[in-house]
């Protein structure tokens, strides 16, 4: 048999070391709303077939677990985390009776409500694995409990959260494509600028070169003046016999003036 328990949210159930009712009251007053964590439980029937002694000496081996036995009942305690003030956050009481265990939880504002009921309900069965040799508890009574905890957990899952998951995971697929894309780019844009530096390297090499086969020696350019004026009837245009060969005129005209200057040419007024 499982019975649900709603204690009052301000009765947490976790002995508070030396403090006051007027001190706690204090605390809670500070304490926002937004921030304090509910308490919520149920009890599952069960049934003691050793004594609490070994049940308390088998959780007691429990480092996390902080034991206080009473007249009849050993109270297992869980403290995952406290707030400021030292207070407990996020626990679990287990209350370990002759003929019933008794859970009670805190479910703080960031959890969901059924998936800390379902994380409880994991501990308990932990918890009753360790100490099954001396408790039993109804089968029936578990399955119930984990049909029902289920249940509200697969309703919670609506089919606007599964679209969402679902276009969710196909753009994280997409952004990993494109990381994958962008340092496939990246790769070959480092390959491609290495290519055009060799390419750049190799042109300026054969450019050097042209210009030291296309430039005429001063020998050669005697000849080609000369050349020149014979095939023209003894006239010359600098411009186009520049154009031809590839030259500046100024070094054309230089040209010019020696073959004149040594007699080479005459000027014909």
């Amino acid at each position: 048999m499982v019975v649900p328990i709603t204690p009052k949210k301000e009765n947490t159930g976790v002995p508070q070391q030396g403090k006051s009712q007027e001190q706690l009251k204090t605390k809670e007053e500070m304490q926002s709303t937004s921030t304090t964590p509910q308490v919520d439980g149920f009890k599952v029937t069960g049934k003691l077939k050793g004594d609490f002694q070994d049940i308390t000496n088998t959780l007691r081996a429990i480092s996390f677990l902080e034991v206080a036995p009473e007249a009849e009942v050993v109270n297992a305690i869980y403290i995952e985390s406290r707030d400021i003030n030292k207070n407990p956050y996020l626990f679990s009481i287990i209350k370990i009776k002759s003929d019933e265990v008794e859970v009670l939880y805190s479910i703080p504002p960031e959890i969901a409500p059924r998936k800390r009921r379902i994380d409880v309900i994991r501990y308990l069965l932990n918890l009753l694995t360790l100490i099954d040799q001396y408790y039993n508890v109804e089968n029936k009574a578990l399955y119930q409990l984990l049909e029902v905890a289920v249940k509200e957990l697969l309703e919670s899952v609506t089919m606007d959260y599964s679209k969402l998951y679902t276009t969710y995971d196909a753009l994280k697929k997409k952004a990993d494509d494109y990381a994958n894309k962008v340092a496939r780019l990246k790769a070959e844009n480092q390959a491609l600028t290495t290519k055009n530096y060799e390419l750049k390297s190799q042109n300026d090499e054969l450019a050097v070169r042209n210009k030291e086969l296309e430039a005429f020696s001063d020998e050669t350019l005697r000849a080609k003046l000369q050349e020149w004026i014979t095939e023209h009837n003894g006239e010359i245009n600098v411009i186009e016999f520049c154009k031809i060969h590839n030259l500046t005129e100024t070094r054309a005209e230089q040209m010019l003036n020696k073959l004149v200057a040594e007699g080479y040419l005459s000027l014909v007024e």
